[in-house]
């Protein structure tokens, strides 16, 4: 948003909002940015063979719960962000408390695995190309979340870049979990919290240079 904008929108007192607010402006954004993201994850890498046999399983669900609580949480913390002066630590403790939560599952599982095999249990066979996908994947939500952004008023771009970056980093978790074979929850706690936390700090980059009021 333009400062002389705002500025004139100030002195003018209170008005009726027109317009989309926020969360419907930046829910908007982001099911645009997972849509094109999920086209591109069936057409390039595909859905898992056994998807139908795997959401039987409570694991597969407990592998979704994470992006999902990041997504719900991150959108919250987008919406307050992208309003002046507004702040989003609950979003935040929300989100740290989701990743705790899933560190600690994988050191329970790790506790019981032989000591030779605990680095096989963490990587998996597709640690590289698990972090690559998300972070790819999450490319297109990034790209419609701060142009949503840049329409509002955000006055900590750092904060509201990372918040649109997780935000995009648990949706493309998501869509890529669909695909993703590994059920681990060591591999999830290292490669996909990775993962998602690749577009968050990406976003924090961006935030400056991209929501910077002008």
């Amino acid at each position: 948003m333009k400062t002389d904008a705002l500025i004139a929108m100030l002195a003018r007192g209170p008005i009726a909002a027109s317009g989309p607010g926020p969360v419907p402006r930046l829910a908007l954004a982001a099911a645009a940015g997972l849509l094109i993201a999920a086209v591109a994850m069936v057409a390039a890498l595909g859905l898992r063979s056994d998807l139908a046999t795997a959401a039987m399983l409570p694991m597969f669900w407990l592998k979704l719960a994470l992006p999902l609580v990041v997504v719900a949480a991150s959108l919250a913390a987008s919406s307050r962000l992208a309003r002046p002066g507004d702040t989003a630590i609950g979003a935040g403790v929300v989100i740290a408390a989701a990743v705790l939560a899933v560190w600690a599952m994988a050191a329970r599982d790790l506790s019981v695995v032989p000591a030779g095999a605990r680095i096989a249990a963490v990587v998996g066979q597709s640690a590289g190309s698990c972090v690559a996908g998300i972070a790819t994947l999450s490319l297109p939500l990034m790209a419609a979340l701060l142009l949503a952004m840049r329409e509002l008023a955000p006055t900590r771009p750092v904060l509201a870049g990372a918040a649109a970056g997780a935000l995009a980093g648990g949706g493309a978790a998501g869509v890529y979990a669909l695909h993703c074979t590994e059920m681990a929850a060591p591999f999830l706690a290292t490669w996909y919290v990775l993962g998602m936390a690749i577009p968050a700090a990406a976003g924090a980059w961006l935030g400056p240079r991209l929501l910077r009021w002008t």
